[in-house]
């Protein structure tokens, strides 16, 4: 699991450094204001030290939105990390932070090179090639509790790509591309086969259609089959 670069304008990194993604706050934990954090790194004892600075992720309407929060104890509940911080006493405070992500700040040459991990400076910009055709450039990288998504900017508009193996199966730096292989409907839309005429002409009809004296039901339309459905779009965490 890598921690990773965040790719918002409201932080701007000192020359030489990048902002790393490396927790969640995901629920508040007792009385004093202690949270549970999902790490994002798999240095926590590096990373969550006491008077560690984070920047907070926020929505804008949130309190913290612009602000840092100061690390005073890491512990460990039942094999989950539980965060105390300064100014956070408690647990209705506790709440408001629920959700925020926590970035630091690090020395790009500082960087661990990792197999098959990237921080989102170095995706951003990339070709999206599929089947050997660019089908346009990846615009930023966006992180999710679930997964990680790669938006891609097309001619028609953008893409939100799975970040997943089967999905992106090549990142070459080197030659400047990213490869996807995406199911059916991602980069356009599924043929329509499976939707009804809004209205069959009536001398298409044929005479025997409907039985004498019998009121034709045309105000109600077919129901639409199974397979007419686009295709759902289907990981972890860095």
């Amino acid at each position: 699991m890598a921690d990773h670069k965040l790719p918002r304008k409201e932080v701007a990194p000192r020359p030489g450094q990048t902002e790393l993604r490396i927790g969640r706050l995901t629920k508040a934990h007792g009385l004093k204001g202690a949270l549970k954090i999902e790490l994002y790194t798999d240095e926590p004892e590096k990373r969550f030290v006491p008077g560690a600075v984070f920047t907070l992720q926020v929505p804008t309407a949130s309190k913290w939105h612009g602000k840092t929060l100061e690390l005073r104890e890491l512990r460990w509940y039942n094999g989950h990390a539980v965060g105390f911080f300064e100014g956070v006493d408690d647990r209705s405070e506790a709440e408001t932070l629920t959700k925020a992500i926590l970035w630091v700040s690090q020395d790009v040459k500082e960087l661990p090179a990792e197999e098959d991990a990237w921080y989102d400076h170095q995706l951003v910009g990339l070709d999206a090639l599929r089947d050997g055709v660019s089908v346009g450039r990846v615009a930023r990288v966006d992180h999710l509790p679930a997964q990680d998504l790669l938006a891609i900017a097309t001619a028609h508009g953008e893409v939100l790509v799975p970040f997943v193996k089967a999905i992106v199966p090549e990142v070459d730096l080197a030659a400047g591309t990213v490869t996807l292989t995406p199911p059916p409907g991602l980069f356009e839309e599924l043929p329509d086969d499976g939707e009804p005429d809004d209205e069959k002409p009536d001398d298409e009809k044929p005479d025997d259609e409907e039985p004498d004296g019998e009121k034709p039901d045309d105000g109600e339309p077919a129901e639409k089959p199974d397979d007419g459905e686009p295709a759902e779009k289907p990981d972890d965490e860095n």
